[in-house]
């Protein structure tokens, strides 16, 4: 693995699975949902409805991130789809397990393994942006909740912008707004679809958090690629 020239002078990080913990904060907060409304009188066990919410929760964001549909309608579907086997149909039943749910997810303040040593190092160097889908009312809190908001000269978040990663008009805007030019830039991220492919089809250098080590799943390759957050450090 090579150092990159000295030509960047910005990074835009992404916030959730990428320096923040969120499968594992939203799966805690759920568990609590699910002891607190009792759901547990209509399902054998959190896990069977963990196994019910986490992959079409996934597929919504995936629609959602394509700009396919609208946050209210991923907000709404998501929790509907588990009250649905319990006989309830109540849109607005399901909001407020969606305003709970995100009322919860600030109070954790999970980091990947290696987040804050990771920040504390590439700020001495360079200017540091976060570029999410993430709802607004959440990533602020999160971010100062779990001491990391020091960091960043910004948040740039979809909601504000009118368009979602992968959608090069989020990046131009990001840049426009952060008054980078492209080739100055990094943008780090786990989400291949959205971070990744995202920026390099708008002409900015990726470097791919990739715990798995997963092959690529596009016919695009990041400059960089890495397991660990530490393994950042040594390249940056």
């Amino acid at each position: 693995m090579t150092s990159p020239e000295r030509r960047y002078t910005s990074l835009f990080i992404d916030l959730d699975n990428t320096l923040w913990d969120t499968i594992h904060d939203n799966k805690k907060c759920l568990e609590e949902l699910f002891v607190d409304y009792q759901f547990d009188r209509h399902f054998a066990s959190f896990e069977a409805f963990y196994a019910l919410y986490l992959p079409y929760n996934e597929r919504l964001w995936e629609r959602y991130q394509n700009q396919e549909i609208d946050r209210r309608t991923l907000l709404q579907e998501r929790m509907l789809h588990v009250l649905r086997p319990m006989g309830i149909r109540d849109t607005r039943l399901a909001m407020r397990l969606n305003r709970d749910l995100n009322e919860r997810t600030t109070r954790h303040t999970t980091l990947i393994p290696g987040a804050t040593e990771l920040l504390e190092h590439v700020s001495r160097s360079y200017r540091l942006f976060v570029l999410s889908n993430g709802f607004h009312e959440v990533q602020s809190l999160k971010m100062e909740r779990a001491g990391i908001a020091r960091f960043f000269r910004g948040l740039i978040l979809s909601e504000r912008v009118g368009a979602r990663k992968p959608n090069p008009v989020f990046f131009d805007y990001a840049l426009h707004h952060t008054r980078t030019r492209r080739t100055e830039v990094l943008m780090i991220g786990d989400s291949y679809a959205a971070d990744i492919a995202g920026a390099l089809r708008s002409g900015i250098d990726a470097l791919w958090y990739n715990p798995a080590g997963l092959p690529p799943p596009g016919n695009l390759s990041p400059q960089f690629t890495v397991r660990t957050l530490d393994e950042i450090r040594e390249i940056l």
